[in-house]
């Protein structure tokens, strides 16, 4: 049996056997490469448009059997099984790939391992100019894997000062930093550990290089939580502790602050990051508001935040029962749900699915079906979907979208440095892009009729991301649901005029209380 290793983190390399096999082509190289991440046949056809574009249907498919025959030339023995329409890697061959070295290492919680094992970008540096479906397909794969690592970095970072090794930290802290080198967060990771570890010196030098980095490039100046790790006495409202919870294999992470008769679980939408949420002003008040009213439960979904990354999209079956994982952890006995955008659906799931469990259902800037139909007129047609997806997509990591989800806060650079920032560490370009396609084919209308809970429908006259024309019609399909129209064009619930959204939820709270 041939045992071939291929390192697609950093520079692609080839081992067969353990001997390095130098392959000239580098389209050889993108073909194992692709062939190996695909776990499984690709139409020849596919491969060949994949790497040979400009070329004729039948170019391309000779092209393609004259490279995999001088790849096993290379190789020294036959490695694939072929057959007249596809390729795939031949089940004698042992195929290991530190990609699903990395990605096996993270789902197992073994974050130091992972670490270790990326060495580098996916495919750093390496391209095929005349091929751009495969550069594209890299990118979105390179920004995925990106994703997990800071994600592990993260969690080392959270693990080893828990644990009094607050030197180890600061190694996986400087990582994430030169990651991100304008994220306050990663910057307040490493100032902490450093904190922690006794070197003050040093923490000053980073609070004083983030704090250049900040004005050099986004013209701004560090949070209130980044100046109070050196000016204790300036400290801020405490941020809840983050935890995890484990359900169908995955970790969740949550936090639950406060106390009261009622939980209340918020769901702010398509990406989410239980520490960052709080950074923003505006956003801190309002979860700190909610808290008044009963218990703050929020948790990121997974794949989205601190949560384990996944291979898929959280659908909203899947979302349903997440939700119900973070409450059995927080031990929670009446909840109200505050599904907000496109988490709307999934807590609407919940409350039809759990009658018992919710004692009340509120649904802010929602929309009950992804796309257009002709009997739901209130939603983008898919095409049109997914232009806008794509956009998002390509501008990631900037602010992209804050123009349309936040008017109200579109010319503040804190709020748009928070933004891409919130992005960044929510989600990456490919993980959200599944994200935003499993919402486009969701539809929850059905379940509409089911829902026996109190429910208070939420929308803003301009909100500009989903049509008020969406929440009315929730409203209607839900029966004695109250619906109230707020003015504004804010898509999201903190910012713009905070205080008519509080005082209906805390009217509505009363009322179920």
């Amino acid at each position: 049996m041939t045992v071939v290793s291929l390192h697609g983190l950093g520079f692609p390399e080839v081992h067969a056997d353990d001997r390095p096999v130098r392959l000239n082509l580098r389209k050889a190289l993108a073909l194992l490469i692709y062939l190996a991440e695909a776990k499984g046949a690709v139409a020849r056809d596919v491969l060949a448009a994949l790497l040979w574009p400009e070329a004729a249907r039948e170019t391309g498919l000779a092209r393609l059997r004259r490279l995999l025959h001088r790849i096993e030339l290379a190789l020294g023995q036959p490695v694939f099984e072929t057959d007249r329409t596809s390729v795939r890697w031949s089940s004698a061959t042992t195929v290991r790939l530190d990609t699903h070295l990395f990605e096996s290492a993270c789902d197992r919680g073994s974050f130091e391992q992972a670490c270790q094992i990326y060495r580098g970008d996916f495919l750093a540096g390496f391209a095929l100019d005349d091929c751009p479906e495969f550069d594209e397909w890299a990118f979105f794969r390179r920004e995925a894997l990106r994703g997990r690592l800071m994600h592990a970095l993260e969690r080392l970072v959270q693990d080893e000062n828990a644990a009094g090794e607050h030197f180890a930290a600061t190694v996986h802290a400087r990582r994430l930093v030169e990651l991100d080198p304008l994220s306050e967060v990663y910057g307040r990771h490493l100032i902490c550990s450093l904190l922690l570890a006794g070197d003050r010196s040093a923490a000053e030098r980073q609070h004083a290089g983030l704090t250049q980095r900040l004005r050099d490039e986004l013209g701004g100046a560090p949070e209130a939580e980044t100046e109070a790790l050196m000016n204790p006495a300036a400290a801020p409202h405490a941020v809840p502790t983050t935890r995890y919870v484990k359900g169908a294999g995955v970790h969740l992470a949550y936090q639950a602050y406060g106390s009261g008769p009622l939980d209340i679980l918020v769901m702010p939408g398509f990406v989410s990051h239980v520490e960052r949420a709080w950074e923003h002003p505006a956003s801190r008040m309002f979860l700190a508001s909610l808290m008044k009213l009963g218990r703050l439960v929020v948790f990121d979904r997974r794949g989205i935040g601190l949560s384990d990354r996944v291979g898929s999209a959280p659908g909203i079956d899947v979302t349903a029962e997440d939700i119900g994982t973070v409450l059995r952890a927080v031990a929670s006995r009446r909840v109200v749900l505050f599904g907000a955008s496109e988490c709307g659906p999934a807590c609407i799931k919940f409350a039809a699915d759990e009658p018992r469990r919710v004692a009340g259902l509120i649904l802010f800037g929602a929309l009950a079906k992804g796309s257009w139909s002709e009997d739901y007129p209130h939603a983008l047609r898919a095409r049109q979907y997914d232009v806008w997806s794509k956009h998002l997509i390509a501008q990631w990591g900037g602010p992209v979208g804050i123009e349309t989800f936040a008017p109200s806060l579109a010319g503040d650079p804190k709020a748009r440095a928070w933004w891409a920032g919130l992005l960044r560490a929510a989600s990456s370009p490919g993980g959200i892009s599944a994200v935003l396609e499993a919402f486009r084919d969701a539809d929850v209308r059905h379940l509409l009729p089911e829902i026996t809970v109190p429910t208070l429908v939420l929308h803003r006259r301009g909100d500009q991301a989903v049509r008020i024309a969406a929440g009315r019609d929730i409203a209607s399909r839900i029966k004695g649901a109250e619906f109230v129209e707020l003015d504004g064009s804010d898509h999201w619930f903190f910012a713009g005029d905070q205080q008519p959204v509080l005082e209906a939820i805390g009217g509505f709270m009363k009322r179920i209380s």
